[in-house]
C-alpha cells in the first residue's frame, strides 16, 4: 500500500518494507519506493510529450530526503523547459563509459587488441605489449590528452636514457597505428601524432657472418655436440654404478639436441625463429625437397614454399633418424615444443668468439650469401617472404669485398 506524507528524515526513519511507496504531499510526482529488504530509493514521476517516465534521483542514505527533494524540483524544472532528463542521464552515462574506455590501457585491451587479433593473431599481442612497455606512464591517460607535444617529451626522455633511435621509432609507430584506428572508430575526433617525425636510422647496415665467423660458429657447434655426448656417457656411467635410471643415449644420434640443426636450417633457409619453432613434420617434404611455411605462422600471414639445399636436406634427414617425425620438428628433451634458446645461443656465441650477432641475423646471413652468389633480388624476396622488394634491399645488401670485386672488373 502507498501512502501520502511529506518526505523528510523523520518520515523515512519510521518506514517499514510493507509501506512500499510514499508520495510526497508538497511536490507532485516526487516519491520514494521501499524494497522488500528495506532499501529506500527516491524518484520523480513526470510526463513529457505524452511519455510517462519514472526518474531515479538516488538511494538512501547516499542522498538525504532534503537533497532528493531539491533534485526533484530541479528535474521537474528541466522537464517544464522541454528537457528529457532521463535521456540526458543516459547520455551522460554513455559519455562517462566512453571516457573510461578511452583511457589508453582499456582502449588497447578492449578494442584495439581484438581488432589486431582478427587481422594477424601472431603479432597482435606483441604490438600491444610494445605500446604498454614503451608508454607505461601514459596508460592511465585519456586518448584525447596524448598529443604530439607529450610524445616529444617522451622521446627526449627515452633518448637521454640511452634508447636507440630505431627502438624509439618502433614504439611511436605502434602508438600511431593505435591512434589512427581510434579516429576511424570515432573514439576521438583526430590526433596529431603524425607531427612526430621518425628519427633517421641507417637501416642498410645489416649484420651477417664473415667467412671466419661462420667457420668458428660451425666449429663451436661441433665441439658443443661432442662435449654434451661425452658428458651424457659419463653421466650414465655414474648412474649405472649406482643403479640409477639411465638417460637416453646420445652417442649414435646425429645431434645432441635442437641447437645445431636449428641453426643450420636457419642459415640455409632464411626462416625466422618463430617459423622454425612452429615448423611441423607434416610441412617438411624431403621427396620434393621443400618446406612449407604456413601463413598463420608467418609475419606477413602468407604461406610460402622454401626449396631445400643439400645442407638443409641432410639436417632434416639426420633429424628423422634421431626423432619421432610427428608434431614439431624442434623440441625440448621432454618433447615439448621449443620456445626459447637465449641461454644456449648466448653460450654458443661466447664459445665461437662472435659479438653483436642475434639469431635473427642468420636470416640476414642467408640473404646476403644469396645476393653475393648473384641470385636475383626478386627470388631472394620470395624466399624470405617479404611483401615487397624494399625490405629485400634492406636485408640482402652486398658485402664490401663483393662490391670491391665488382668495381675491379672495369679497373
Amino acid at each position: 500500500m502507498s501512502k501520502r506524507a511529506k518526505i523528510t528524515n523523520s518520515c523515512v526513519k519510521g518506514l517499514v518494507p510493507s509501506d512500499r511507496r510514499v508520495n510526497d504531499t508538497e511536490i507532485s510526482g516526487f516519491h520514494l519506493l521501499i524494497s522488500p529488504k528495506g532499501k529506500i530509493s527516491y524518484y520523480v514521476y513526470y510526463r513529457l510529450d505524452g511519455k510517462q517516465v519514472n526518474f531515479k534521483l538516488g538511494s538512501h542514505p547516499e542522498i538525504t530526503p532534503a537533497q532528493a527533494r531539491d533534485l526533484a524540483k530541479q528535474k521537474l524544472g528541466d522537464v517544464a523547459k522541454g528537457i528529457d532528463v532521463q535521456k540526458e542521464k543516459k547520455k551522460a552515462k554513455q559519455l562517462t563509459e566512453l571516457a573510461k574506455n578511452n583511457v589508453l590501457d582499456r582502449y588497447l585491451d578492449n578494442q584495439y587488441l581484438p581488432w589486431l587479433e582478427a587481422r594477424n593473431p601472431k603479432t597482435a599481442m606483441k604490438i600491444i605489449k610494445s605500446i604498454k612497455t614503451g608508454f607505461s606512464e601514459l596508460l592511465n591517460n585519456q586518448l584525447s590528452d596524448i598529443d604530439a607535444a607529450e610524445i616529444e617529451k617522451w622521446r627526449i626522455k627515452k633518448k637521454k636514457s640511452g634508447s636507440k633511435p630505431s627502438t624509439i621509432n618502433g614504439y611511436v609507430a605502434s602508438l600511431k597505428g593505435a591512434f589512427s584506428r581510434a579516429v576511424e572508430w570515432n573514439l576521438i575526433p583526430e590526433h596529431d601524432l603524425h607531427k612526430v617525425k621518425s628519427y633517421k636510422v641507417d637501416n642498410q647496415v645489416i649484420r651477417y657472418l664473415s667467412k671466419d665467423e661462420e667457420t668458428r660458429l660451425l666449429e663451436a657447434l661441433k665441439q658443443r655436440d661432442a662435449r654434451i655426448k661425452i658428458e651424457r656417457e659419463n653421466g650414465n656411467l655414474f648412474r649405472q654404478q649406482r643403479d640409477y635410471p639411465l638417460l637416453p643415449e646420445l652417442r649414435n644420434r646425429s645431434y645432441c639436441d635442437y641447437l645445431e640443426p636449428l641453426i643450420l636450417l636457419a642459415m640455409n633457409t632464411g626462416m625466422r625463429r618463430g617459423e622454425l619453432f612452429s615448423l611441423t613434420w607434416e610441412n617438411v617434404d624431403l621427396e620434393t625437397k621443400n618446406i612449407t611455411v604456413v601463413g598463420d605462422k608467418t609475419k606477413t600471414g602468407k604461406t610460402r614454399h622454401i626449396p631445400l639445399n643439400k645442407m638443409a636436406q641432410t639436417v632434416l634427414s639426420n633429424l628423422i633418424l634421431d626423432t619421432v617425425t610427428k608434431g614439431n620438428v624442434f623440441k625440448n628433451a621432454d618433447d615439448s615444443p621449443l620456445k626459447d634458446i637465449k641461454k644456449a645461443w648466448g653460450n654458443l656465441l661466447k664459445e665461437a668468439h662472435i659479438e653483436n650477432f642475434r639469431f635473427h641475423d642468420l636470416r640476414h646471413h642467408f640473404a646476403s650469401k644469396l645476393v653475393m652468389a648473384s641470385v636475383d633480388l626478386n627470388t631472394v624476396r620470395e624466399l624470405l617472404g617479404h611483401s615487397d622488394l624494399t625490405m629485400t634491399l634492406r636485408y640482402a645488401h652486398l658485402a664490401p669485398e663483393h662490391k670491391a670485386a665488382a668495381v675491379n672488373l672495369i679497373g
